[in-house]
């Protein structure tokens, strides 16, 4: 499947995007909602016209398939702010599963206008920043913390997300990240422990955003070196899984890659749709939520895809239909574990890690579909 580039500028697309997304998402939404509603019902209604709602039934039929959207991502929201919680209870360690993910999460809910605990979420940033404190002699010395590379990228983004700045403590995390560039242009990952922490792409695609929004003034230069050497690597390293392909795109996106190899990358990704409208982590594998809601991420976030395209709204219709009852989405872990097993308040018992982080891309993609938050929320207002 080959996507078009429309020939405006970025901040055009992607705010386009956004100000069409809310009507015309939800008009895709509610047919999908309808079809699994009754999808005879709808066959028949494709050809008889005047059995097709009209007026204020239509209506009220979109609003209910608004009101599902809204729905996920509330029940969603809460299970993460409960776990986050829950793990800073008993961790003071940073987690990707237990703040990353989900503070990203909230932060964008909160700019697109939903209601959460900003007490919690203020409380993910200090716990973040204290755990790069605390490693501050380990970066200024060069060793960096345990993770390297993915705790220093993660974190960063973590408070990126949140807005939380303080130099005192991200100016020697990303000094030592500039230092973990290989020669090859890429980051080295720390572990193997798929998905999260399996890929070269996921590592490095962090380590640049963390560059990019926390390098100082007099490091542009440098920089601008690193980025470079960055997109050599990315454009000609091959992409082996859903999680290569994701982190790819992103990065691509990052250090501006020609058209037309974001292009190849953003087809690499919908060519591996599922017939039931997910993606899996691997060819072997079933769909999932959390290749699902990190495939929607890449594509909106990336400007590539508008969230009314048909392979979006089937995506957001497998999420739709998959969410259990308690507002989590259950994806088994492939990973071995290295750490004792505690209990966040999450659900899914040992699977608890990745589902967590499943729950947060997955609500993360239902929340960009949502479209602006409402017009008469001002700015001050949606980030309070």
């Amino acid at each position: 499947m080959q996507i078009t580039r429309r020939n405006v500028s970025p901040e055009h697309v992607h705010r386009s995007q956004f100000i069409r997304s809310r009507s015309l998402s939800m008009v895709m939404l509610f047919l999908g909602w309808l079809m699994a509603q009754d999808p005879c019902g709808l066959a028949a209604g494709a050809q008889d016209p005047q059995s097709a709602p009209t007026g204020s039934s239509a209506d009220a039929e979109l609003a209910a398939a608004d009101a599902e959207l809204t729905a996920a991502i509330e029940r969603s929201l809460k299970l993460l702010e409960a776990s986050s919680a829950g793990s800073a209870e008993q961790r003071i360690c940073f987690t990707c599963h237990s703040q990353a993910h989900p503070v990203i999460t909230l932060s964008e809910a909160r700019r697109k206008g939903f209601q959460i605990d900003a007490e919690n979420l203020d409380r993910q940033l200090r716990h973040t920043a204290k755990h790069l404190r605390r490693g501050r002699s380990d970066y200024i010395e060069g060793r960096g913390q345990g993770g390297k590379s993915d705790t220093a990228g993660y974190a960063l983004w973590t408070l990126h997300a949140g807005d939380f700045l303080d130099p005192d403590t991200t100016d020697p995390v990303v000094a030592w990240l500039m230092q973990q560039q290989q020669d090859s242009g890429r980051w080295k990952r720390s572990s193997d422990r798929p998905p999260t922490e399996a890929s070269p792409f996921t590592t490095t695609y962090i380590a640049i955003r963390g560059i990019r929004h926390f390098s100082t003034e007099e490091q542009q230069t440098e920089v601008a070196r690193q980025l470079e050497l960055a997109r050599e690597w990315l454009v000609e390293a091959i992409a082996n899984d859903t999680e290569d392909r994701v982190f790819r795109l992103l990065a691509l996106h990052l250090v501006d890659a020609s058209d037309e190899v974001i292009l190849d990358a953003v087809d690499a990704l919908l060519s591996s749709q599922q017939e039931d409208g997910g993606w899996s982590q691997l060819e072997s594998m079933g769909s999932d939520a959390y290749a699902t809601g990190t495939v929607l991420f890449a594509l909106a976030d990336s400007d590539q895809l508008a969230t009314e395209h048909p392979a979006f709204q089937k995506g957001l219709r497998y999420l739709l239909d998959t969410q259990q009852a308690d507002g989590s989405w259950h994806v088994v872990s492939r990973s071995n574990p290295f750490q004792a097993y505690y209990e966040t308040g999450f659900p899914h018992g040992t699977d608890q890690f990745i589902s967590t982080s499943a729950t947060a891309w997955a609500t993360l993609a239902l929340i960009l579909a949502q479209g602006p938050a409402d017009q008469g929320q001002t700015e001050s207002e949606s980030q309070h």
